[in-house]
């Protein structure tokens, strides 16, 4: 679970435990949080969890990452590729910089991850990839077009692996619209989450147990028939199919 340490990914890492698996937390910066993540989470019947870290922009640390991963536990079931970076960028003002951080660890970073995953997740009987996308990347977002057009390459990169991958790996996708995590704080400040939830079906913007139960269904024997899939958990506010 890359970006295992907080938000949707520490739920995910928290359901994932409680279904029985061994969970490998990736973390970026917070090693502490990551360990007393792992510290709390349910204990598999067979092996342990882990604690990773590594700087998804940098290729040998995602290498170190994986031979760790390898040497530990040999094979690898599921994937899931959920870190992403996003600031409030208005098109006037962007930056270098900020556009390659943003795409570094939101695209780049994904397709690193992803190869050096294959071989280990071809040992498994029901290998598979989620990636984390967005709602961003259905609809694009203002002032956050980096971060929308990077989960936009997500969707089109999860169906291209979908066919080109299977049958042996399984590659789908969840796509979040808004959360309440640490990600979301300045857009909801100011009466900002009123004024979204206003625009949502459902009244409110989803917890990231919302997005997890997703996540650990597409990982399942319950999805074994799905590939290709880009699951919408939004609420009802981007009906696309």
């Amino acid at each position: 679970m890359t970006g295992g340490s907080r938000g949707i990914g520490a739920a995910c890492c928290r359901l994932f435990a409680r279904a029985g698996a061994a969970v490998a937390v990736h973390y970026g910066r917070r090693r502490e949080t990551a360990d007393s993540l792992v510290r709390d989470l349910d204990r598999p019947a067979a092996g342990e969890h882990l604690c990773l870290g590594a700087d998804l922009a940098a290729a040998d640390e995602i290498e170190a990452l994986f031979e760790r991963l390898e040497g530990e536990w040999g094979s690898l079931d599921c994937l899931v590729n959920n870190a992403g970076f996003w600031v409030r960028n208005p098109i006037a003002e962007l930056d270098d910089e900020a556009l390659e951080s943003t795409w570094r660890i939101n695209l780049r970073g994904v397709f690193l991850c992803g190869r050096r995953a294959l071989p280990l997740l071809e040992g498994s009987a029901d290998g598979n990839i989620i990636n984390i996308s967005s709602t961003a990347g259905q609809r694009g977002e203002a002032f956050y077009s980096p971060y929308a057009a990077s989960k936009g390459a997500i969707i089109a990169l999860t169906k291209s692996w979908s066919t080109e991958l299977a049958p042996a790996i399984r590659v789908n996708s969840v796509a979040p619209g808004w959360v309440d995590t640490e990600m979301c704080i300045e857009p909801f400040a100011d009466g900002g989450r009123e004024a979204i939830e206003a625009t949502i079906p459902l009244g409110r913007v989803a917890s990231a147990e919302d997005i997890a139960g997703s996540v650990v269904f597409l990982a399942s024997p319950l999805a074994r028939h799905i590939t290709g899939e880009i699951l919408n958990v939004n609420g009802g506010s981007v009906l696309t199919g």
